[in-house]
């Protein structure tokens, strides 16, 4: 008569270890949950991301005015290039609206004032090994509800083989060109570094 009773123990003892590890996973799968539903909110803010711009409320629209090539060196295609990209880059990574207006609340014109190809790093028996191009962005900022005026530059060096010609190097290096001075531009100017 005990046997049953033992037995009846044992189940109950059982179940209720059973239950209590259900629950336990429960909690857990809710918890795990949660936190990977919070990671993919986070994760698709896209936009609004936390490397993103930091704007004043009140500046809403940009101007974005061509950018003129100054330097002694013209290479035709850079200069609308960075126009191009810097316009992109602007409008999809900040809610400011693009106008040509002359009351925009940011104003941003700029000029190439520096392309300059040069044989200076490895030199080694009489030849130089690497040649570099350094190109120069003078930016002007309008903000007009301030009243203000921010000029700055931005100076990026590429390094090349010398082996490469100067169109050769800027057939291959332009991409990275436009991508890194358009990045400094834009974080002058929207992040405060």
């Amino acid at each position: 008569m005990k046997e049953p009773f033992i037995e009846k123990l044992k189940n109950t003892t059982l179940k209720n270890n059973f239950f209590q590890l259900l629950n336990r996973f429960q909690k857990t799968a809710i918890i795990v949950s949660l936190l990977a539903l919070a990671l993919a909110l986070l994760a698709g803010c896209g936009v609004y991301s936390f490397r993103d711009a930091v704007i004043p409320d009140n500046i809403k629209t940009v101007k974005i005015g061509f950018i003129e090539n100054r330097a002694r060196y013209v290479n035709p295609q850079l200069a609308p290039l960075l126009n191009d990209k810097l316009q992109q880059k602007i409008l999809g990574q900040t809610k400011l609206i693009r106008t040509n207006a002359d009351d925009a609340h940011y104003q941003i014109f700029a000029s190439i004032t520096n392309y300059d190809p040069t044989q200076t790093v490895g030199v080694s028996a009489q030849q130089a090994s690497t040649n570099r191009l350094t190109v120069t962005v003078h930016v002007v900022l309008r903000k007009t509800l301030e009243n203000k005026e921010v000029e700055f530059d931005v100076t990026r060096n590429f390094d090349f083989a010398a082996s490469l010609t100067l169109n050769q190097a800027e057939g291959q290096l332009m991409e990275e060109i436009v991508r890194n001075i358009t990045d400094d531009i834009f974080n002058q100017i929207f992040s405060n570094w």
